[in-house]
Order: C-alpha cells, then sequence, then structure tokens
C-alpha cells in the first residue's frame, strides 16, 4: 500500500499539564528527544515564537464559506468530546489556524488529538507529555522559553505539536506513517500510525 506523502514546507518553519490519561485509551506521550542543529532549533524556535492571534484568513466568499462548513461539520462531530459549542468553536478555530500555518491538513492534525489525548486540554500521559497533541516538556526547553506549564495553553500546546509533527514530517520526506512512528517515538511500529490515519479518515467523512 502507498504511503500518504506531504510535500515539503520546511520554509513556513524558516518564516514562522492534571487528568492522566488511562492505559490504552491513546498511544501518546513517547518522543523522543533528539539532537537538533542549531539551524533547525533556530527555525523550530522561530515557528513557535511567533505570535499571533488564531483568527481564520478568509479573504474571498469561497474560503469563508468553507471554513464555515468546515467548522458546523466539524463542531457537530467534536460534541461527544466538548459539549460546550463555544468551547468546540474556539478549539477548532485555533487548530484551523496552527495547522494551516504549518500546511498540515486539518483531518490529520484532528487525528493526532484524538489518538492523543482524546480532546483532553490537561490529558498527561504516563511518559509526562501534556495537552492536546501530547508534547513533551523537553521541547520547551529546546524550542521554546523553558516554562512546561504553558504546554497547557490550548493555542501553544497546538503550536508546538504542529511545529513538531510538521519538522518530522520534512525529516521523513513527506512520508505521514513515518513521520507520525517519529512523534509517538514508535518509528517504523505500525500501531500509532494506523490509528491516526483512521481517526483521520473519520474526520474526512460527511457527518451524518
Amino acid at each position: 500500500m502507498t504511503r500518504p506523502v506531504l510535500p515539503s514546507r520546511r520554509a513556513c518553519l524558516l518564516s514562522l499539564w492534571g487528568t492522566l490519561l488511562p492505559v490504552g485509551l491513546v498511544h501518546a506521550g513517547r518522543q523522543i528527544e533528539e539532537p537538533l542543529s542549531h539551524a533547525v532549533r533556530s527555525a523550530l524556535s522561530a515557528a513557535v515564537a511567533a505570535a499571533a492571534p488564531p483568527e481564520p484568513l478568509l479573504p474571498t466568499d469561497s474560503d469563508q464559506q468553507g471554513y464555515a462548513q468546515w467548522q458546523a461539520a466539524s463542531s457537530q462531530r467534536l460534541t461527544r468530546y466538548k459539549k460546550h459549542p463555544i468551547e468546540r468553536q474556539e478549539f477548532l478555530q485555533t487548530l484551523w489556524y496552527e495547522a494551516r500555518r504549518s500546511g498540515l491538513p486539518l483531518s490529520l492534525v484532528l487525528g493526532v488529538v484524538q489518538v492523543e489525548s482524546a480532546f483532553r486540554k490537561y490529558a498527561i500521559s504516563s511518559a509526562g507529555a501534556r495537552g492536546y497533541m501530547q508534547v513533551m516538556p523537553f521541547w520547551a526547553r529546546l524550542i521554546g522559553d523553558g516554562d512546561e506549564s504553558r504546554l497547557f495553553h490550548m493555542q501553544t500546546n497546538l503550536r508546538f505539536g504542529c511545529v513538531i509533527l510538521r519538522h518530522y514530517l520534512d525529516r521523513e520526506r513527506g512520508d505521514v506513517f513515518m513521520a507520525l512512528g517519529r512523534y509517538n517515538g514508535s518509528r517504523g511500529q505500525s500501531v500509532y500510525p494506523q490509528a491516526v490515519l483512521a481517526a483521520q479518515r473519520a474526520w474526512l467523512q460527511p457527518v451524518d
């Protein structure tokens, strides 16, 4: 089976805490700290640090209509995880912004969040990974300001997660399967990538 491949977006990088999860609920929080070159660390740091409100940039009526349709369909599906409509709206708006900013498919990021944390803002894995995208604290030291508690801030967590996933996609030359394994710390094993890709497919389906 052909693995999905995404194009490199390294140019995007350059320009730009507590609930313990039940065992078996997700496959999260085992990212491995790897040496980063100064250039890569600087690029990732810049991508994380660039502040901006998560406001959609929708220049055309077609863009606005597409975003509204995506928001409505995704909000309906997200109801099982987040009951309050305003919370769902804010989460989806932020995820849309951060995924687009990193050049990632919305469905892929939603799949990662579902598998990593089941959309729990304060999720903590047995390995200490935090938040929606289960970011390991060492990333705050490597490419952030060192404040691990900020990984529970919604936009901060989604930004770290998207930037890290984009980095791994670039390292794996767009191979989503391998990049997901690297994100999870299980590179070359199939369980985690298959779980995320299955979740991604569900987010691509029309809402009944």
